[in-house]
């Protein structure tokens, strides 16, 4: 039976402070490279409390997202298996909260805020082709609210 194409649903973070995006530089296994808070929509969680959960466990900043930026499918061969993978993100932003006294999830070496111009310098160092897009785009005011999205409750269900 032919195996059915699933792309990973991830989620991230726009995050702007006096003109300024706060950033992870992470380990990955195309060496050190910068993202938004980002990662992969967990079971059992809505879009939102995906971007919420990535946001403190890889910044240890609280987020709370007020709106929905866009949604960015892309593609790349994995330089570890040679695989294709396709990623759907949702991108938020939103208000940032107080910094916790918590360590930051397994990999990331440490947060930054850049503005657009110093991210947009170091496009080799990107981990996702949509960091700069979504930052583009979120300075554009592109937004979307977030009650186009629903969770239906047969997500927080044991099946």
């Amino acid at each position: 039976m032919p195996r059915t194409w699933k792309p990973n649903v991830t989620v991230a973070a726009v995050i702007e402070r006096d003109g300024k995006f706060l950033l992870i530089e992470e380990e990955t296994s195309d060496g050190i490279r910068l993202n938004q808070p980002a990662g992969h929509l967990d079971p059992h969680e809505s879009l939102e409390e995906a971007v919420i959960r990535e946001t403190l466990e890889e910044t240890a900043h609280e987020f709370t997202p007020t709106a929905l930026v866009g949604m960015y499918m892309s593609r790349y061969r994995s330089a570890r298996t040679g695989e294709l993978v396709t990623y759907l993100r949702f991108a938020f932003c939103g208000v940032v909260g107080k910094e916790l006294d918590r360590p930051l999830d397994e990999g990331i070496l440490r947060t930054l805020w850049l503005t657009r111009d110093e991210i947009a310098a170091c496009r080799e160092r990107h981990r996702s082709p949509l960091l700069l897009t979504c930052v583009d785009e979120y300075l554009a005011g592109k937004r979307a609210p977030l009650e186009i999205l629903h969770t239906h409750s047969s997500v927080y269900e044991e099946l």
